[in-house]
């Protein structure tokens, strides 16, 4: 027969294990054998209590308690039981209690401060909470939080009067960071007060108390998916995954969890899971508007661009004030030059009138600032970016940070996204102000640049993710400018210029944008030469075959890109195509490559696909250009920016189109800058002509390879420090012109 000891332990391992309802059966069966059996109950008091059933475990613990009160694990839980009802006076009995028996622990020290503070106070009347309820679920915010402070005043205890106030102010943007933790304090055991400060919290704190809900209440599934989410947002998505996977497994029909699966998997690479999971969660819900947006965004990774496009407009249909959804699809226009410019751009005027009230855009227009001149004090100018981390354009903006003279410029960086790495913190240290705006409100962050008395602001995201054009329509500085972040006109009335240079943006591309195009007389980004870059280690193959190839972003290679590299590859019999990128670890998109190359007639033997795996960093990566003998611009849609640099600087020489807009025309003022126009073509068959003509000059190509970094470093390209000279140089003259009232 099995012993009440052995039960005990089957009962803990279900306990540990999330199973409670078997192991709250042997607990029982214990108690029917012995009903004072410390360990059942105790078990049993906790099991209720991380089921946020703490008044059904009282009297469990309690039992336990008084059969044997020498072990510490008894009254430290039966007194957090105590603390959770609001019941402080018993607790503060039993820590009194604990501490005579000789029990004095720092925790002893902790529980007993929360006692005291709460002895003596109960909760408000019934009637009162039902109130504080009532506007809670009503979603009146500043209604509820005006009720609930006074109370607190006179109850300090009430956890959830704590609870229900900061979630008042966070939907009302305002700091809920001390009142949820003090929900948290007072209800260590309680589940949903640690969830909801660990949602509130970032990075890894957050994380350690949504882990601490989870360990509570193994079975909470909102808590699994907010670790899920918060460890995605960490780029930890082996984990995010995990603990998604197992917020739909206690909630099959979690939608939300659904699509957050899809995110992580597309972070993982995985795009065909991704988009199952997305359609799961479309399945379950089918007017969720974000699941729509995010499909589409795999279907663009995929390259199947007609499927996204229709994903994009199902969200807008939904929710047509969803900016995110309408960025995407205008990103998605631009990227892939889907739209003539002027197609484009009535689009992009679109963006403003659905996303921002008319009573918002109305006040921007007739916002006034009253800036003092700049006698005897410095330009103000503030850069606004959700990329200021591992991504090309802090690349080129560390550079501009670097080099802006302090002396003439006073500089802030508004960063709207709360993912930080090494870079984050390099940029960071080089401006005098920092200010964190993500999950802060358009309105909050337009008052908050107007209090810093910005003269110049300058946009680096256009379209893409984590924009905040919100904040620009609603006009948050006199002068208002795009630079670099995107490759088309942001459509914004309050967008006063957009910055390029004579090559990218000539005078017959002004009618591509609502802004007005200000050309610097250079080229309008500068590369750093890595010095630290291995040097060119360039071989023609022994076998005599042609390496060209592409280590651009897989959405820039359009089907036009594809088919000329085809015809390339046809005048060329001993070329071989090799293509880099991180979106090549998906088996759909490696196939849809060598199906479209096979559909233009060229063997899969000829194109190999490697994906970021292949080199292990980026001193690999940037030897990997060795295998190249020419770099291929894409062509069409967005050519090369930070990847046409870095083959420069390895010394590969680098064939362009130049197109008829400024998405296909970066590589070209690339070029212009470091001397070497022969390398632009102007049209396909010119295209097909100078690659075939460098790949016959071997010669050439090897004298090349060992004087372009050189050639290169010394050339405009490289000159960060003239080009942030540049740039103030014209931030001054925007400013003084809106003094003039000649801002556009």
């Amino acid at each position: 027969m099995i012993s009440l000891e052995e039960l005990l332990r089957h009962a803990a391992t279900f306990h540990q294990a999330g199973r409670y309802i078997e192991a709250e059966e042997l607990y029982l069966g214990i108690l029917r054998v012995e009903p004072k059996h410390p360990d059942a109950n105790h078990n049993l008091g906790l099991l209720a209590m991380q089921q946020g059933q703490a008044e059904r475990g009282l009297a469990y613990l309690q039992t336990a308690w008084e059969a044997d009160p020498s072990v510490g694990q008894y009254w430290l839980t039966l007194t957090e039981c105590l603390l959770a009802l609001g019941q402080f006076e018993d607790a503060l009995s039993i820590v009194k209690e604990a501490i005579k028996r000789g029990m004095k622990t720092p925790q002893t020290q902790h529980l007993r401060l929360l006692a005291k503070r709460g002895q003596d106070r109960t909760p408000p009347p019934g009637a009162v909470v039902d109130e504080v309820l009532k506007l809670f679920r009503a979603g009146s915010n500043a209604e509820l939080e005006q009720r609930v402070r006074p109370l607190l005043e006179q109850y300090p205890g009430w956890v959830l009067g704590w609870s229900s106030l900061g979630a008042a102010l966070h939907l009302q943007n305002k700091d809920a960071e001390h009142a949820l933790r003090r929900a948290a304090q007072l209800a260590p055991h309680d589940a949903e007060a640690q969830n909801n400060l660990g949602v509130f919290l970032k990075h890894n704190e957050g994380v350690e108390y949504l882990q601490a809900a989870i360990r509570l209440r193994p079975k909470f599934a909102e808590a699994h998916f907010n670790l899920g989410s918060a460890l995605a947002k960490l780029r930890r998505f082996d984990k995010a995954l995990e603990s998604l996977q197992r917020a739909v497994q206690l909630r099959p029909a979690y939608a939300e969890a659904h699509q957050n699966i899809g995110a992580v998997l597309e972070g993982l690479h995985r795009l065909e899971e991704a988009i199952a999971s997305y359609r799961r969660a479309l399945e379950i819900k089918p007017d969720f508007a974000e699941a729509h947006s995010n499909l589409g965004n795999a279907l663009k990774d995929l390259g199947q661009l007609d499927d996204a496009v229709a994903s994009y407009r199902r969200a807008l249909k939904i929710k047509q004030d969803h900016a995110v959804a309408r960025s995407n699809l205008l990103f998605l226009y631009g990227y892939h030059a889907l739209l003539d410019p002027a197609e484009y751009l009535a689009q992009a005027r679109n963006w403003e009138l659905s996303c921002v009230p008319a009573q918002d855009r109305l006040a921007a227009r007739h916002r006034f600032f009253q800036h003092p001149q700049l006698t005897g004090r410095r330009l103000k100018v503030g850069y606004v970016s959700g990329d200021f981390r591992q991504h090309a354009v802090s690349y080129f903006i560390e550079q501009l940070f670097t080099y802006h003279d302090k002396a003439r410029i006073e500089l802030f960086a508004y960063s709207n996204n709360a993912e930080r790495d090494a870079i984050t913190e390099r940029l960071q240290a080089l401006v005098e102000h920092w200010v964190p705006v993500a999950d802060i409100s358009d309105v909050a962050v337009m008052e908050r640049i107007e209090a810093d008395g910005i003269d110049v602001l300058i946009d680096l995201s256009g379209h893409t993710s984590h924009n905040r054009l919100g904040v620009f329509a609603r006009r948050a500085a006199p002068v208002q400018a795009h630079y670099l972040g995107f490759m088309a006109s942001t459509g914004l009335t309050e967008m006063d210029y957009w910055i390029g240079d004579k090559t990218l943006t000539p005078a017959e591309t002004d009618s591509h944008f609502s802004e007005r195009v200000w050309r610097l007389p250079r080229v309008w980004v500068s590369y750093q030469g890595k010095a630290d870059a291995p040097l060119p280690n360039w071989q023609p193959s022994r076998d005599g075959a042609l390496w060209l190839g592409s280590f651009n972003n897989l959405g820039k290679l359009t089907p036009a890109t594809l088919a000329l590299w085809a015809k390339v590859l046809h005048v060329l019999p001993e070329g071989r195509l090799l293509l880099k990128t991180k979106a090549l670890a998906d088996a759909g998109n490696r196939r849809r490559i060598l199906e479209v190359f096979s559909e233009h007639g060229i063997s899969p033997e000829r194109i190999e696909l490697q994906d970021i795996n292949a080199t292990p960093d980026w001193t690999a990566h940037m030897a990997y250009y060795d295998r190249l003998d020419i770099a291929l611009d894409p062509v069409g849609g967005v050519g090369g920016g930070t990847t046409t640099c870095d083959a420069l600087w390895m010394g590969v020489p680098v064939i362009t189109l130049e197109g008829d807009r400024m998405a296909s025309r970066m590589t070209a003022s690339m070029l212009d800058a470091i001397g070497q126009p022969e390398w632009i073509a102007c049209s396909e068959a010119e295209y097909i002509d100078k690659v075939v003509a460098l790949a016959r000059d071997v010669e050439q190509r090897q004298i090349l390879r060992s004087g372009q970094r050189m050639r290169m470093a010394s050339s405009p390209l490289c000159d960060a420090k003239g080009l942030a000279a540049c740039l103030e140089n014209a931030y001054l003259e925007m400013f003084t012109r809106s003094c003039s009232g000649r801002s556009k």
